[in-house]
């Protein structure tokens, strides 16, 4: 046995025994130590950097890593293996995913006056206000990436409090796949269950309980919205059945559970209601979503897009509703993407590039200098560098600049920050693989627009309302997502965005009665299309992963 001591940024000193050859990445996740790991440790993503101090691990050298970099000892957790005593430097980065993540959780006056609105339109509309419980109740939403949470007087309506912090499952993996490959190693499910009960709800609940004065004895209801992944992995349910065909997982409704049987700092019998699920890849999140989205109340047709780590879309009007989702990946959270982060401080969230010099003015979240590109800034950059003629509509770079680096295998990438221009020190590129992931990503939210289009024989110009909802949509710029194609081209007057609709929903359900059974009615009644086996969806799909479109006709100007 060897001791490896893991110093952390800002926090205090972990202490652990390893065994010979064990891998520090899964060294790290079984002691609770957080490191980001967005391709679940495959290698692949690079984010995963750990500074040795001292001591020796063995490892490979890894094209995330400068020579430079290497030279310096910093390493790739999830590739290096411990053969030694070993002291290992956590930067502050590598968990800013737990408690950094800007998301639409009320905490702006902004988002409190959208969930009001909401609020006052889906009780508006008929739905009585009203529920069994007295006292104070808790509406979370468990989002892939993060988590949010707000405290409601049951009678009053009143938001007592609001939390949110990331989901500690990120270090398994940023997209739902790679967690439900890790639930099933051994002691898996119980790792995942235990990183989004006790390493983050619990948090959030003692938060929640300190912002508004209260006990956790004095929440008597609780409902739960997330994805079908996430709602599986949170009560300890086998999660396998939502990849593999025929794609049915163990449970659309879960009724009757209860705070302490689930483990919730609150009081014992209180119901926990869990928003229902649709499908394998749509869960309660949509459908607790859909109901302030107020598509059910409406004549038009409305199209409903939830942008997060997932894609998820719902297509339909007050006489029925298609829903699907997308496998665009973690492109959208900065997952697959060189330069790409979580919308947390240091992010670039948009830029405009100079037409002559091809010099980016950078917006950066929290100010001061950048660390890299999260979802709202790839979809800016990208559009920026194709409206001035740097990539070609295949996503290759096609100018000679200064800013324009190739290499000696042809490969091109854009430095969108020089060495002396970011927090790292070092240069921030985004290549063309970056580009393609990117435009992957970006063409699944369209093939699958057009795809539930078809279905129904109609064209974008029936489509009467967009809605985005979501964390990333707060930041995007439609007319940029527009003009990449990620979006159809239709007036921005018929956009509108509505912050997290899920855990508005989840508001809505926990004071009254009669939302939530509108809720599981909405489950009941929506058509789910898996779109993996969906005839004319992968040609669609082709077609789309050009910038804007093979069909440059659907994206132009009027």
């Amino acid at each position: 046995m060897y001791t490896v001591i893991f110093k952390i940024e800002n926090s205090g000193d972990v202490k652990v025994q390893a065994e010979q050859g064990e891998n520090l990445l899964e060294l790290a996740r079984k002691n609770g130590v957080a490191i980001d790991a967005p391709c679940s440790g495959n290698g692949t993503c690079g984010k995963c950097r750990v500074k040795l101090i001292s001591g020796t691990v063995e490892t490979e050298k890894n094209p995330h890593l400068s020579q430079e970099d290497f030279d310096e000892q910093w390493r790739l957790a999830c590739q290096c293996r411990v053969v030694g005593d070993a002291v290992i430097w956590v930067p502050g980065s590598a968990s800013a995913f737990r408690n950094n993540i800007k998301t639409a959780d009320l905490g702006s006056d902004e988002e409190l006056a959208r969930y009001e609105s909401a609020l006052d339109e889906v009780f508006g509309a008929g739905i009585g206000r009203g529920c069994t419980e007295t006292g104070v109740g808790v509406a979370v939403d468990i989002g892939t990436t993060t988590v949010t949470a707000a405290m409601l007087d049951l009678q009053s309506g009143k938001v007592l409090s609001k939390a949110s912090m990331g989901n500690g499952q990120i270090r398994f993996g940023a997209d739902v796949i790679n967690r439900i490959i890790q639930s099933a190693k051994p002691g898996g499910q119980e790792r995942l269950r235990h990183a989004v009960r006790e390493e983050t709800l619990v948090p959030i609940f003692e938060s929640l309980c300190a912002g508004a004065g209260k006990a956790a004895d004095d929440i008597t209801r609780v409902v739960i919205a997330g994805n079908t992944t996430m709602e599986h992995l949170f009560v300890g349910a086998d999660a396998q059945s939502i990849r593999l065909e025929p794609y049915v997982p163990e449970f659309l409704e879960l009724h009757g559970k209860t705070a302490g049987e689930l483990g919730l700092p609150a009081r014992a019998d209180a119901p926990v209601i869990l928003a229902p699920n649709v499908g394998s890849y749509v869960g309660g999140d949509i459908t607790a979503g859909v109901l302030p989205a107020m598509l059910w109340n409406e004549e038009e047709m409305t199209l409903f897009i939830d942008l997060g780590t997932n894609g998820e879309l719902v297509l339909g009007n007050a006489d029925y509703m298609l829903c699907c989702a997308c496998s665009a990946g973690p492109a959208f959270e900065g997952g697959d993407i060189s330069c790409g982060m979580r919308a947390t401080r240091g992010a670039v969230d948009s830029c405009v590039i100079d037409p002559e010099t091809l010099v980016p003015t950078l917006s950066v979240i929290g100010g001061g200098k950048p660390l890299g590109l999260c979802g709202s800034g790839l979809i800016s950059m990208i559009s920026e560098l194709f409206r001035t003629g740097a990539i070609s509509a295949q996503g290759k770079f096609v100018r000679e600049n200064p800013r324009i680096r190739y290499d000696e295998f042809g490969g091109a990438a854009y430095i969108l920050a020089l060495a002396e221009e970011s927090e790292t020190g070092h240069e921030i590129t985004l290549d063309e693989s970056d580009l393609d992931n990117f435009i992957r990503a970006k063409a699944a939210i369209f093939s699958a627009i057009r795809t539930m289009l078809m279905s129904l024989d109609f064209t974008v110009d029936d489509i009467g309302k967009i809605i985005i909802a979501g964390g990333i949509g707060s930041g995007i710029d439609i007319g940029k997502a527009i003009s990449i194609g990620m979006l159809p081209r239709q007036d921005h007057s018929k956009y509108t965005y509505i912050g997290n609709s899920s855990l508005t929903g989840a508001c809505a359900m926990l004071l009254s009665d009669e939302a939530t059974e509108k809720v599981f009615e909405l489950g009941r009644n929506m058509t789910y299309i898996e779109l993996s086996t969906h005839p004319g969806y992968m040609d669609e799909f082709v077609a789309a992963c050009f910038v804007p479109h093979t069909d440059a006709a659907l994206f132009a100007e009027d």
